[in-house]
């Protein structure tokens, strides 16, 4: 049987938990994710458990947080003061912005709000939590 390798473009299903168990993520019930082997369109470990599945093969992977979003970075969560914002701007914990900033766009979420000051997270949400996907290879796509 022929086995994904890299440089292959491929189908799967995934999903993908949490340690508790909490599902983030699923292609269940919907079309399942396109990608090319080794080209860096997904986490890093998320292709290694995808490499080598021949078709319609399932495997459970484990991917710890060094091999998917990164450590939760402490540097990357700021409080500004409400002075410095704009006054039409009604920020709340939980709302999602993206900032443009000297390197480019960034995306943040707003995680505290207090009288005088707001603090945003810039970390992906995923950072710093080791991953569970449960990965099943539909199809190996022919080269282009």
């Amino acid at each position: 049987m022929t086995q994904a390798q890299a440089g292959q473009k491929v189908r799967v299903h995934y999903t993908g938990k949490l340690d508790d168990g909490t599902v983030f993520d699923s292609s269940s019930g919907g079309e399942p994710l396109t990608f090319t082997l080794g080209s860096g369109e997904v986490i890093p470990g998320f292709d290694r458990g995808v490499t080598g599945l021949t078709l319609n093969e399932c495997r459970t992977v484990k991917i710890p947080h060094t091999e998917a979003y990164g450590p939760h970075q402490p540097e990357m969560v700021v409080e500004l003061p409400k002075a410095e914002m704009p006054p039409h701007l009604k920020l709340k914990p939980g709302q999602r912005l993206q900032l443009k900033g000297p390197t480019g766009t960034i995306s943040v979420v707003v995680v505290a709000e207090s009288e005088t000051s707001i603090t945003m997270d810039g970390n992906h949400a995923l950072a710093g939590k080791d991953l569970t996907f449960d990965l099943q290879l539909v199809e190996i796509l022919p080269a282009d």
